[in-house]
């Protein structure tokens, strides 16, 4: 099974896919991870700082590939990150689908208020952030209210964090 974890910057989506690896020994794929050995190998004119669409766009076709490649050997997959359009579906026909499942984390306004200083302390739990300094309670209420309404749009899966941030959250 392919689990794809999707949401705004901040949501917990690599602390989750720590969590299925630890739980399930199912290994996940951290596509910050691969949008740095791309922008640090020279392989790509991009940089951090360059925009989510301009990365989803050079980074999705590649994990794309690796979700098929994945499917194809039966094998095994938490892919997570920011870059995974809402749209993801279109791009599998039904020989990959019932193999994929997709969920995207979301934290509404009142989680973000009440607990920013949750967020910005457990931020660095599992990989450590250079510079967190764009991560505001506005920056975070714009980007998940976005990330919500493109979720119902495209009818596709989300967890809504509102009051307590959950200990397991069930993508399964």
């Amino acid at each position: 099974m392919i689990y794809l974890i999707a949401g705004p910057s901040h949501t917990g989506k690599t602390a989750l896919a720590q969590r299925i690896l630890e739980r399930y020994g199912c290994p996940y794929l951290s596509i910050d991870h691969l949008k740095m050995g791309l922008i640090r190998s020279g392989n790509t004119a991009l940089t951090p700082l360059s925009s989510d669409r301009a990365l989803t766009d050079y980074l999705w076709p590649i994990v794309r590939e690796i979700v098929k490649t994945a499917v194809e050997n039966q094998q095994n997959l938490t892919v997570e990150g920011c870059y995974i359009p809402f749209d993801w579906a279109k791009d599998f026909d039904e020989n990959y689908l019932p193999f994929i499942r997709y969920r995207c984390l979301i934290m509404s306004e009142r989680y973000i208020r009440e607990h920013f200083q949750d967020i910005r302390r457990y931020a660095g739990i599992i990989e450590r952030r250079q510079d967190d300094g764009d991560c505001t309670v506005a920056s975070l209420i714009r980007d998940n209210a976005e990330a919500l309404a493109l979720c119902r749009r495209h009818g596709v899966d989300y967890t809504c964090i509102d009051s307590v941030y959950p200990a397991d959250i069930d993508i399964f």
